[in-house]
């Protein structure tokens, strides 16, 4: 299809080339900066187009070798693969989801992806919504978070620092947990919310103080995680690095705070330059985060 973005396109081919065994199990596929050379794409395109294969399980990823055919992965020529079911369903949609964004996600798409009709998935998923929560709830098990640590501090840097990690790997995870009154009822996601409850059970807290400090700590890693995925938006949009977009936007900010109306705030920049780090922010804000909660505990057990 012409109207087909490029990294599908490349994800096509490359499924025909292991579909008609011309890459044969084990056999590593082209690299990113090979698919890169033969498309002329981008890297990112690159990527993408073998992320859509790993999601549909027809290659693996192998330390020190690359990315190669796997040796029982689907096979989606039309006949020859193993019957569909919601796991392959789950699978190829969180590939699909990691590669253009959650809103890139429909039932038709995912079909489309598969090889198959639309029907054919109505038949395991009854629709959209169950499908991101299912989604939600896959990404929610793929590692756990282990014994809960006796001090609540401890397990609440753990359990931020996991959240965070969960969402570098899936940045749509942002817009599939964005309502807090209204959770979907998934196993593993509660058994966040469980795990951190616990780590907050010695703390003397009233168990209304406990919630809300789950959901305090929850908001905040989310709203660290958008301010990412908001950044890799743009860079996918513009072309510009960060770096490059404040160069370009410097005479704008200069022109702005010439004439002594932020006197604060240019005051910062007259000596040392200042780069925003996600990563350092994040800890920033966790840690102050958790402090705020040292005292409400001290103030509760007092």
């Amino acid at each position: 299809m012409p109207t087909e973005p490029p990294y599908l396109r490349i994800a096509a081919e490359l499924r025909r080339r292991i579909v008609s065994r011309e890459l044969a199990p084990g056999e590593r596929l082209p690299s990113t900066r090979a698919v890169v050379r033969e498309w002329g794409v981008a890297m990112a395109t690159a990527t993408k187009a073998l992320s859509v294969l790993r999601a549909e399980g027809l290659v693996r990823a192998v330390p020190g070798v690359g990315t190669v055919v796997a040796e029982r992965g689907p096979r989606l020529a039309a006949g020859e693969g193993p019957g569909l079911n919601r796991e392959r369903i789950v699978r190829t949609a969180v590939g699909l989801a990691d590669a253009e964004g959650l809103p890139s996600v429909s039932m038709r798409r995912v079909a489309t992806v598969l090889g198959t009709s639309t029907m054919a998935l109505y038949r395991h998923v009854p629709g959209k919504a169950e499908l991101v929560r299912l989604m939600s709830e896959a990404v929610f098990g793929e590692r756990p978070l282990g014994p809960v640590p006796q001090h609540w501090r401890t397990g609440l840097e753990l359990a931020s620092r996991w959240l965070r990690a969960v969402y570098g790997r899936h940045p749509w995870m942002v817009q599939a947990m964005a309502s807090f009154t209204r959770p979907t009822a998934s196993p593993h996601a509660m058994g966040y919310t469980e795990w951190v409850l616990r780590a907050l059970r010695g703390t003397g807290l009233p168990p209304h103080a406990m919630l809300h400090t789950h959901l305090t700590l929850f908001a905040y890693v989310q709203g660290v995680a958008l301010a990412a995925d908001m950044e890799a938006q743009a860079l996918q949009d513009t072309g510009l690095s960060e770096e490059e977009w404040m160069t370009r936007n410097e005479p704008q900010f200069e022109a702005v705070s010439t004439g002594g109306h932020f006197p604060v705030l240019h005051s910062l920049f007259e000596h040392d330059d200042f780069e925003l780090d996600l990563d350092v922010l994040f800890e920033f804000g966790l840690h102050r985060t958790l402090d705020g909660i040292a005292v409400m505990i001290g103030e509760t057990s007092a």
